[in-house]
């Protein structure tokens, strides 16, 4: 069960996890320095590295960007 929760989780899955929208998880990969993890053509995100970004702050300059998205 625990191998499921640490799954590489995509672009879709992430921003419905953040409540964002796909556009702004791209943003957030170029401009924020978002961890992700490219797989061929594909982002990938683990959950916690995302959680760790967002506590540390890494989204906070972009909440303006949120509204839009």
């Amino acid at each position: 069960m625990a191998a499921m929760e640490d799954r590489w989780l995509s672009v879709d899955e992430i921003g419905k996890y953040l409540g964002v929208s796909s556009d702004t998880v791209y943003r957030w990969i170029d401009k924020y320095a978002m961890p992700a993890h490219r797989m061929g053509r594909l982002w990938k995100f683990k959950k916690d590295d995302v959680d760790a970004w967002v506590k540390a702050g890494g989204a906070a300059e972009s909440n303006n960007m949120v509204s839009s998205a």
